[in-house]
């Protein structure tokens, strides 16, 4: 792990993206049943998912310090045949949380792909980025 004892404590946010593709009819079939499926609320448990993800990420990346977070948030926004998943991660800590923002919108993606894998073996888990981090020494901002 890279040593971050002579770090000063600072407030870090960040903020990861995943992007989840339906094939059309499936896209379809969740909106009109709300997201809810023989498994139960799609959504609801990939918000769980993503959470506990975030929440255990230096126990799945090697190198990660663990983090104890103040907040995580995870948000769906369906447009047209995906889903943008956005968790926002946040610290006071000598370290950022992009890995445990991007883990926790990993997961919530995977967990997505796991409650409708039954409608379709096409669904795709697109993309997963970071989109802003800031506190630390170099905010970012994807453009």
């Amino acid at each position: 792990m890279v040593n971050v004892a002579v770090k000063k404590i600072s407030k870090r946010t960040a903020v990861a993206e995943a992007v989840v593709v339906f094939p059309s009819d499936v896209i379809k079939q969740l909106v009109s049943s709300n997201w809810q499926n023989a498994k139960g609320s799609v959504l609801q448990v990939a918000n769980i998912a993503g959470i506990m993800g975030a929440k255990k990420t230096s126990d799945l990346i090697p190198l990660c310090h663990p983090l104890g977070l103040d907040h995580i948030d995870i948000k769906f926004e369906p447009v047209k045949n995906e889903i943008r998943i956005l968790c926002t991660a946040s610290v006071e800590s000598k370290t950022g949380v992009e890995m445990e923002a991007l883990t926790g919108a990993s997961v919530a993606a995977l967990a997505i792909y796991d409650m409708c894998k039954a409608l379709s073996p096409e669904i795709e888990i697109k993309s997963v980025r970071l989109i802003s981090k800031s506190g630390g020494s170099n905010d970012f901002r994807r453009k």
